[in-house]
C-alpha cells in the first residue's frame, strides 16, 4: 500500500469533535488492501477525566435503575397483601423518600365496641390515601399507654406521605371519661369516626362475644356471672326489670357517652357512622366517610362482594379478595322476641335522646 493511500485514508476518516478517542482505517490494521473508507474505532479514551467521568454515569445509572426495580417490586409484594407502600431499606432511601414518615393520626375510630369498628377500619385501608395502625392501640384509653407520650404513640402508627389520612381504632375510647380531653389536647381538628348499631342487637352480639371470651379462659369468669347464664337471665332482673348495670345494655345507652365528646369537640368533626347499614350496604356509608374526611371518591362497588357462606359482605381490591376473621359475624344466641320487644321500649327513650344530641334520626325500632 502507497503512502499515499494510506495517507488518504486517514484524512477519509473523521474524528468526532468532542470525544477523544481514535479512528483508524481499517486498511492501516490489516495487510491486506481493503476499502480506504472504512474506518474502525479504536477503543480508548486518552483522558483519565474524561474516562471517570463516564465510569461514575454509567454506575449511577445502574443503581438508580436498580432503586426502581426493587422499589417496584417491593411495593407489588406489599399490595398483595394489602399494606400501602412503605420506606425502603435501601441506602439513601430518605433521599429518595424525604416524606415518608410515621405521623399522628388524623382521624380516628373511637367506637362503639360491637358495631363494626374492625370492619370499618379494613374497608376504610382500600383507599390509596388511607394508612391504619395495626391492632388497637389503646393510648388515650390506657393510663400505662398514655403516660408514655406522644412519641410512643407515633410509633405505633403506620409510615405515610403527607397526602394520606393515618386513622387508628379502639373502641374503648367512647366509652373512657377522659379520653375527649386527651385526643383534643393532642389534635382539636381531628375527625372522629363513631360507629353505632340497634341497641339491642348491639347488647346481644357483646354478650355473644363475651360469652365466647369466658369459654376459652382458663377458669370460667363471665364477668360477675356464670358463663351459663343466658343473655335474658342477664339483660332482666329476676322480677322481670332490666337490668341497667349489665354492661352490654348500658353500652348501648349512647347519649351517655356522646355527650362528653359534644362538650370537647364541634358536632361537624364527628361523624356518626349507621353500623347496620355498614352491614347491608357497606358503600353508601364509605362514600360519606370519604367525603367528610376529604378524600376523592376511590371505593367503589368492585371493592365488595357478598360471601354466601359466611353472610356478609368481604374485601376486595386489585390483587386479592378477602373477609374479614372467623371471629366477626358469630352467630347470637335465640333471645325470646318478648324480651327484644320490652328492651327495645326500654331503648326508645334514651334512643330519642342521642337523636336529639347528634340532631340525626338512626330509625331504630321501638318494639
Amino acid at each position: 500500500m502507497s503512502p499515499h493511500t494510506g495517507t488518504d485514508t486517514r484524512r477519509s476518516c473523521v474524528r468526532p469533535p468532542h470525544f477523544d478517542i481514535l479512528w483508524l482505517p481499517r486498511a492501516a490494521m490489516r495487510s491486506v488492501e481493503g476499502d480506504p473508507s472504512d474506518c474502525v474505532l479504536v477503543v480508548g479514551v486518552s483522558r483519565p477525566k474524561m474516562a471517570a467521568t463516564i465510569l461514575v454515569i454509567m454506575l449511577l445509572s445502574l443503581f438508580l435503575t436498580f432503586h426502581i426495580l426493587y422499589d417496584s417490586a417491593l411495593n407489588s409484594l406489599q399490595a398483595a397483601s394489602n399494606d400501602r407502600p412503605r420506606p425502603p431499606t435501601l441506602l439513601f432511601s430518605k433521599q429518595f423518600y424525604p416524606s415518608a414518615t410515621r405521623r399522628l393520626p388524623q382521624a380516628i375510630i373511637i367506637g362503639v365496641r360491637k358495631c363494626g369498628t374492625r370492619a370499618l377500619l379494613e374497608m376504610l385501608s382500600l383507599h390509596p390515601a388511607i394508612q391504619k395502625a395495626a391492632g388497637e392501640v389503646h393510648f388515650f384509653d390506657r393510663d400505662e399507654n398514655y403516660y408514655r407520650g406522644l412519641d410512643w404513640y407515633r410509633m405505633k402508627m403506620p409510615h405515610s406521605y403527607p397526602e394520606q389520612i393515618t386513622i387508628e381504632k379502639s373502641p374503648s375510647y367512647f366509652v373512657t371519661p377522659e379520653v375527649p380531653e386527651r385526643i383534643r389536647a393532642m389534635n382539636s381538628s381531628i375527625k372522629l369516626l363513631l360507629i353505632v348499631r340497634e341497641p339491642v342487637t348491639r347488647a346481644i352480639s357483646d354478650y355473644t362475644q363475651l360469652r365466647s371470651h369466658a369459654a376459652t379462659a382458663p377458669s370460667f369468669t363471665f364477668g360477675t356471672s356464670s358463663p351459663q347464664r343466658s343473655f335474658q337471665q342477664l339483660a332482666l332482673h329476676s322480677n322481670g326489670s332490666i337490668n341497667e348495670a349489665y354492661r352490654p345494655l348500658a353500652i348501648s345507652v349512647y347519649h351517655n357517652y356522646i355527650h362528653r365528646w359534644l362538650e370537647t369537640f364541634p358536632r361537624e368533626q364527628i361523624l356518626i357512622v349507621n353500623g347496620d347499614l355498614l352491614i347491608e350496604d357497606p358503600l353508601s356509608q364509605i362514600q360519606r366517610i370519604e367525603d367528610f374526611l376529604g378524600l376523592e371518591s376511590k371505593i367503589s362497588t368492585h371493592n365488595f362482594y357478598f360471601n354466601e357462606t359466611k353472610g356478609f359482605f368481604c374485601l376486595r381490591n386489585e390483587t386479592s379478595d378477602r373477609c374479614l376473621r372467623e371471629t366477626k359475624g358469630r352467630k347470637h344466641p335465640r333471645v325470646d322476641p318478648l324480651v327484644i320487644s320490652k328492651l327495645r321500649r326500654y331503648f326508645a327513650e334514651h334512643n330519642q335522646k342521642f337523636y336529639e344530641l347528634v340532631g340525626e334520626d338512626m330509625g331504630w325500632p321501638e318494639e
